[in-house]
């Protein structure tokens, strides 16, 4: 009897079998069906890789290149479901298809509907229809891909702001963002000082149908108590003494987006104001009779903890509700070590000039910024590029070259012989001197380098006994 001549590749099919090419994920606790598949998959010339359990599957789940997933439902003690969450939730452009040998109708629509590509029963007795389905949900992903890429696109000539970042955190951010590219609800970011909050704001906006309309950021913390309300909401000419007449800050955003940073600040009376503005969709002018409608989408941000100050009773309930509508969450940097490397280089492009003498970084340097704390952040490691950068006498970043100012505190060193006060108070009272030395006793540079408002660096001076000058 003559052996039988191998399957050869569907025609309609393209190879997918080049090093460069996305591969497919085969998981299933049954190693001849395993080899069968691989026979079937790489015989339609696509990549592919075995794997016998979700434990085993893991790690390939972050692989770039990672195309398509065929898993089984039942995997011994574990369930396919729980990859196709996990892919659909942290890598949605990768297309999962569902395996089985108790087939049903019911199974079926179950899996499509928690974001399967199509479902497979076995036993398979028809190579093309895997190789087809395979092949499909390949188009799809490369489909997705490119659209997404071409919307990318789209935002950056709109200007939209770059996300410097690849770790988790990082991409879970930006398909957040992303998601909400139909969405005008209003939204509530929360993060610590100098991670970027106005940034994400401005990414949030020029993904929105807001886009062509005004983005208008506005520092509560640095207005005062005795103008918020007209700086806000406007006022008309003469409604006190030198009143010449403005706006506001809300009509000036009307069709777009209003930023309102560090929303805690806003003082309780403003704060019954600002609700009834988004309540009702209008404002009332200081010193006018009649209320005047507005249409903005308001984001809103902070490093305080709001639900916090809301227990407290230092900031309203039913505000907090009302901003709260879409809540995102920026990580502090030393949270994403992983992404500083990138952020570095970053810097060192953005402010390399035609006449700058440093064209890179020693690894001994960028491992001691990898390893340091960064209280101030993704601000702070942009100021301490910016230093070096201008003092460095070399073609690369040395170690001896990061300002000594900084005191950089990396996560493997001591604080206690790293000078660090052990109380939050002795903290907050030796930042705040720090940022005067290193402004010289400029309030205003000083409340800008710690990312806050003058009115708020005022406040905590006093609380401290401590001088601008």
């Amino acid at each position: 009897m003559a052996a039988q001549a191998p399957v050869a590749p569907s025609r309609e099919i393209p190879r997918h079998d080049s090093p460069d090419a996305p591969f497919v994920l085969v998981v299933d606790d049954e190693p001849l069906l395993l080899r069968s598949l691989r026979r079937i998959l790489e015989g339609g010339g696509y990549r592919t890789v075995l794997a016998e359990s979700t434990e085993a599957a893991e790690p390939m789940l972050s692989e770039p290149k990672l195309g398509v997933v065929l898993a089984d439902i039942r995997l011994g003690r574990s369930s396919g479901l729980e990859i196709l969450e996990h892919v659909k939730r942290e890598r949605p452009e990768v297309e999962v298809i569902m395996m089985t040998g108790n087939a049903s109708i019911e199974n079926a629509v179950g899996c499509i509907r928690r974001g399967a590509f199509d479902y497979l029963a076995k036993p398979f007795d028809d190579v093309h229809r895997i190789r087809n389905i395979v092949g499909k949900a390949l188009e799809r992903r490369e489909l997705v891909q490119r659209n997404r890429e071409l919307e990318m696109e789209l935002h950056r000539r709109n200007g939209m702001p770059e996300m410097i970042g690849h770790s988790s955190r990082m991409r879970t951010l930006a398909r957040t963002i992303h998601s909400m590219r139909h969405n005008e609800s209003h939204v509530l970011i929360e993060g610590e000082s100098g991670t970027g909050k106005e940034l994400v704001a401005r990414g949030i906006h020029a993904a929105s149908p807001r886009s062509s309309k005004q983005f208008v950021p506005v520092d509560c913390g640095a207005l005062p108590e005795t103008i918020i309300e007209s700086e806000l909401f406007g006022h008309e000419k003469g409604a006190f003494t030198g009143a010449v007449g403005s706006p506001g800050l809300f009509r000036m955003a009307d069709g777009g987006t209003l930023f309102l940073d560090e929303i805690g600040e806003i003082p309780l009376n403003v704060q019954a104001k600002l609700l009834r503005a988004l309540q009702n969709k209008e404002v009332r002018p200081v010193g006018a009779s009649n209320t005047v409608p507005v249409d903005i989408r308001v984001i809103s941000a902070t490093h305080r903890d709001l639900a916090d100050m809301v227990s407290t009773g230092a900031f309203r309930a039913d505000l907090y509700y009302r901003l709260n509508v879409v809540r995102v969450d920026i990580p502090p940097l030393r949270d994403r070590s992983e992404d500083i490397p990138l952020l570095v280089h970053h810097f060192l492009d953005k402010h390399r000039t035609a006449n700058s003498r440093v064209e890179g970084i020693e690894d001994e340097a960028l491992e001691v910024l990898v390893e340091s704390e960064w209280p101030g952040n993704v601000r702070e490691l942009e100021n301490v590029i910016e230093s070096a950068f201008a003092l460095a006498p070399g073609p690369r970043l040395r170690v001896a070259d990061l300002p000594r100012t900084r005191r950089l505190v990396t996560r493997r060193s001591d604080p206690t012989l790293a000078g660090i006060p052990t109380s939050l108070e002795a903290y907050e009272c030796s930042v705040l001197e720090r940022a005067l030395r290193e402004s010289g006793g400029d309030a205003s540079a000083a409340a800008s380098l710690l990312g806050i408002g003058r009115s708020t660096f005022y406040r905590k001076l006093a609380k401290h006994g401590l001088t601008p000058s």
